[in-house]
C-alpha cells in the first residue's frame, strides 16, 4: 500500500510540475517584436546617386534631396515617423531653419542588420541672383531619427540656395516621413 501511495504521489508531482512549467506552443515559437532604432544603431547620409541628387540649378519647380538611415547594429529595429531636420545656413543672415513636416501619414519601417531606408526633403530652389534676405544657403543638416534626441551632422553637398520661407505656414521646403 505504501508503494502505491508513493507512486501516486510521484505521478501527481510530475503532472503538477509539468503543468506549472508548460508553455503554450504559440508562445514558444513567437519572437519578440523588434523595438525602435536608436541613433547609436544607425548611420546616415545624403543619397548621392544621379537620380537621388536634387536639381538645385533649376528654379521652376520643387526638387528633392534624400537622406538615408542604415541599420549598423546586429539586431532588427524599426523606424516610424518623421526625422527632425534643422538646416544651418552658410550666410550670416540664414541662422537655423527647422523644417516643417508634410501631411503624409508615416509607416513603420523594419530594418534588419545592414538594411537601409530613406526619407525625402522637398526643396524650392531659387536663382543665385535672388536677394540675400530672400534665400537660404544650406551648409549643414542636423538630422535626428524619429523619436530620438541625438542627431547626425551632415554637410550639404549639393550647392544652390532655397527660397527662404522659415516662417511660412506652408513652405515649399519640407520633410516627408521615413520610408515614403
Amino acid at each position: 500500500m505504501k508503494n502505491k501511495l508513493t507512486a501516486v504521489a510521484l505521478a501527481a508531482l510530475v503532472v503538477a510540475g509539468t503543468a506549472a512549467t508548460a508553455i503554450p506552443a504559440s508562445a514558444a515559437t513567437a519572437k519578440a517584436a523588434p523595438t525602435r532604432c536608436h541613433t547609436a544603431d544607425l548611420k546616415a547620409g545624403f543619397a548621392m546617386g544621379e537620380d537621388a541628387r536634387p536639381e538645385m540649378d533649376q528654379t521652376e519647380r520643387q526638387t528633392q534631396a534624400h537622406i538615408w538611415f542604415s541599420n549598423k547594429s546586429t539586431r532588427t529595429c524599426t523606424l516610424s515617423g518623421f526625422a527632425g531636420v534643422d538646416m544651418i545656413g552658410a550666410q550670416e543672415t540664414d541662422g537655423t531653419w527647422s523644417l516643417a513636416r508634410s501631411s503624409k501619414a508615416p509607416e513603420k519601417m523594419v530594418l534588419g542588420p545592414g538594411d537601409t531606408t530613406d526619407f525625402s526633403i522637398n526643396l524650392l530652389p531659387v536663382a543665385a541672383s535672388t536677394p540675400q534676405k530672400e534665400k537660404f544657403v544650406p551648409a549643414k543638416f542636423l538630422v535626428t531619427p524619429p523619436n530620438e534626441t541625438k542627431h547626425f551632422t551632415l554637410k550639404w553637398p549639393f550647392g544652390g540656395q532655397i527660397l527662404k520661407q522659415d516662417g511660412a505656414t506652408h513652405p515649399g521646403t519640407y520633410l516627408n516621413p521615413v520610408g515614403l
